[in-house]
C-alpha cells in the first residue's frame, strides 16, 4: 500500500510538471507570437525597414499542401513555378501580339506599295479606312473582357479571336474598292478588339504588382518587334512579289500575314494556360503557391465569389472609381500623341530616301524601344514607383516632337524619331501596369477597368488619323503641335492621379478607407494586408 501511495504521488508530480511545462511553452509561444506581430507592425509603420528582432516569415498562412515545406523550399518552389509560367505564357502572348499588330497595321505599309492608287482612294478615304477600325475596336472591348471573365478560359477565347481576325486579314488582300476595304477594316476592328485587353487581364491573374509591369512590357514588346520587323518584311514582299500570280505586291502583305495567323491558332490553344485555379500544366502545389501570392498581393482572395461581385457590379465598381478614369485619361492623351506610330513609315519617308531605305529606317527606333521598355519596366518594378516612370519619358517625348516641328535637318529629325518611339512606349507600358495596381481586386472590376482604359484610349485613333494628311508633309506641323499638347495634358492627369493615390494611402494608414468601395462587397478591411499601399 505504501509503495502504491508513493507511486501515485510520484505520478501526480510528473503530470503536474508536464502541465506546468506545457503552460510555460504556451506562454513562451504567445510572447514570441506577440513579438512577431509587434515587429511586423513596426515594419509596416517604418515603410518596410526591418528592426533588430524577428519579423513574420516570408511565406505564412499557407494552404494545406504547402504547410510542410520549409521557407527555403517554398522560395525555390515559388521561383521554379514563376519560371515555368513565364516560359509557357510570355513567348506565346508575344508571338500572338506580333501577329495581331501586323494584321492590324500592315495597311500603313501597303500604302507605300500602291494601295491608294490601285483601289482609287481619293481625298481622306485612306484616313477613314485607318480610323474606322477603331470604332469596332472600342465598342467591343468591355463586352469582350466581361465575356472572358465569365468564360474563364483565355486559351479558348484568344484562339477563337485569332482564327477570325486571321481570316479577315487574309481577305483584305482581295478587296477591289474603297467600300470593300472599309468593310473588312470594320470587321477586323471588332474581332481584334478582344485580344490586347484579354492579354492584360490574363497577366494580371498570374503576376503580382511587384512583377506585373515588367511582364506587361514584355508583352508589349510584341507590338514593338512587329513594328520593327514589319518594315523589313514589307521591303522584301513589296520588292519581290509584285505581279506574281497576277497580284500587286501590297496584296501579298495581307494574304501572307493573315495565313500565318490562321495556321498559328492550334499552337495558341494548346500552349496558352488558363487561370491559376483551373490550369492543367501546374501541379497542386504550384497552383497553390501562385494563388497564395495573388492573395497576399492585397490580402484578400482573388475571386469574384469571395468578393461577392458579379460581372455587372464589377462594371459599376470600375466606372465609379475616380482612379480608373485618371489612369484612363492619362493613357488616352498619350495614345493620342502615339498616333504618329500609325503613320510612322510616312513620317520617315519625309527624310527623302528611296522606298526600301525608308522601310528599313523604320526598324531602329522600335528596336531601341524594345530594349528601353524592358529596362524601364524592370526598374519600375524594382523600385515600386510609378509616377516618375510615367512622366519622365513623356518629357523626352515632348522634346522629340518639338525637334520634329522646329527643323528639317535629316539627322536631327531622325534622332527625334529614335527618341520619340522609345519615350512613348516606356511611359505606355508603365501606365498599363498602373491600372492593375490601382484596381487589384476583384477580378470583375479589374477586367472591366483594363478594357475601359484600352477602349477609351484607342478612341483617339478614330480622329487622330486626320492629323496626318499627305499635304502636311514633311513637317506634319499640325499633328506634332497637337502631340505636344497631348503630352502636357497626360502629365497633368498623371499628377492628379498621384495626389489621389497619396490621399488613399494616407486613409489606409489611418484606417479610414472604405474597402468595400475599393474592393467590392465582402471586403471590410479585416483581411487586407497591413503593408498594402497603392503604388504611386
Amino acid at each position: 500500500m505504501i509503495i502504491c501511495n508513493h507511486y501515485h504521488q510520484f505520478n501526480m508530480s510528473i503530470k503536474g510538471q508536464a502541465l506546468h511545462l506545457e503552460d510555460s511553452k504556451a506562454e513562451i509561444a504567445y510572447i514570441e507570437s506577440s513579438k512577431a506581430e509587434e515587429a511586423f507592425s513596426r515594419k509596416a509603420e517604418t515603410n518596410g525597414v526591418e528592426s533588430d528582432f524577428e519579423i513574420r516569415p516570408e511565406y505564412f498562412d499557407l494552404p494545406e499542401s504547402l504547410q510542410h515545406l520549409t521557407q527555403e523550399e517554398l522560395k525555390a518552389l515559388d521561383k521554379k513555378t514563376s519560371r515555368k509560367i513565364d516560359l509557357r505564357l510570355m513567348p506565346m502572348l508575344i508571338y500572338i501580339y506580333i501577329l495581331n499588330y501586323l494584321d492590324r497595321n500592315n495597311i500603313a505599309l501597303a500604302r507605300l506599295g500602291g494601295l491608294e492608287k490601285d483601289l482609287g482612294l481619293v481625298g481622306n478615304q485612306y484616313q477613314t479606312c485607318i480610323s474606322v477600325l477603331f470604332v469596332g475596336y472600342i465598342l467591343f472591348q468591355i463586352p469582350s473582357n466581361m465575356l472572358l471573365n465569365k468564360l474563364g478560359r483565355p486559351s479558348l477565347y484568344i484562339s477563337m479571336l485569332m482564327t477570325v481576325w486571321g481570316i479577315v486579314s487574309l481577305c483584305t488582300g482581295f478587296v477591289q474598292s474603297y467600300h470593300g476595304l472599309l468593310a473588312v477594316r470594320i470587321i477586323l476592328g471588332v474581332v481584334e478588339s478582344g485580344f490586347f485587353s484579354a492579354a492584360l487581364a490574363t497577366l494580371s491573374c498570374w503576376y503580382d504588382k511587384k512583377s506585373l509591369s515588367f511582364r506587361n512590357s514584355i508583352l508589349y514588346s510584341g507590338s514593338l518587334m512587329s513594328s520593327a520587323w514589319s518594315g523589313l518584311i514589307a521591303a522584301g514582299i513589296l520588292d519581290n512579289m509584285d505581279g506574281k500570280g497576277g497580284y500587286r505586291s501590297w496584296r501579298y502583305l495581307f494574304i501572307i500575314e493573315g495565313a500565318i495567323t490562321v495556321v498559328s491558332v492550334p499552337l495558341a490553344y494548346f500552349i496558352l494556360p488558363d487561370n491559376p485555379s483551373n490550369t492543367k500544366f501546374l501541379n497542386q502545389q504550384e497552383k497553390d503557391i501562385m494563388q497564395w501570392k495573388m492573395k497576399q498581393d492585397v490580402g484578400t482572395d482573388d475571386s469574384d465569389k469571395v468578393a461577392k461581385e458579379s460581372t455587372m457590379t464589377g462594371l459599376w465598381l470600375a466606372v465609379s472609381d475616380i482612379k480608373v478614369w485618371l489612369v484612363t485619361l492619362t493613357l488616352t492623351f498619350l495614345v493620342a500623341a502615339a498616333g504618329v506610330t500609325n503613320f510612322f513609315p510616312s513620317v520617315v519617308q519625309t527624310l527623302n530616301f528611296n522606298r526600301t531605305t525608308t522601310l528599313c529606317l523604320t526598324a531602329p527606333p522600335y528596336c531601341i524601344a524594345v530594349v528601353a521598355t524592358f529596362l524601364w519596366a524592370r526598374h519600375a518594378d524594382k523600385t515600386g514607383e510609378r509616377f516618375l516612370h510615367v512622366t519622365v519619358p513623356l518629357v523626352f517625348a515632348l522634346i522629340s516632337f518639338i525637334i520634329s516641328c522646329a527643323t528639317l535637318n535629316v539627322g536631327a529629325r531622325y534622332f527625334a524619331m529614335c527618341v520619340m518611339i522609345p519615350s512613348i512606349y516606356c511611359s505606355f507600358t508603365t501606365i498599363l501596369s498602373w491600372m492593375s495596381n490601382c484596381c487589384p481586386r476583384p477580378p470583375a472590376k479589374r477586367v472591366v477597368a483594363i478594357a475601359l482604359m484600352n477602349c477609351i484610349s484607342n478612341s483617339t485613333s478614330i480622329w487622330n488619323s486626320y492629323l496626318y494628311p499627305s499635304s502636311s508633309a514633311p513637317r506634319y506641323l499640325t499633328a506634332f503641335v497637337c502631340n505636344c499638347a497631348f503630352i502636357l495634358i497626360a502629365i497633368v492627369f498623371a499628377c492628379i492621379l498621384r495626389v489621389r493615390l497619396m490621399v488613399l494611402n494616407k486613409r489606409i494608414e489611418n484606417g479610414t478607407i472604405n474597402w468595400q468601395k475599393e474592393l467590392g462587397q465582402g471586403n471590410d478591411g479585416s483581411n487586407i494586408s497591413p503593408d498594402f499601399r497603392f503604388l504611386v
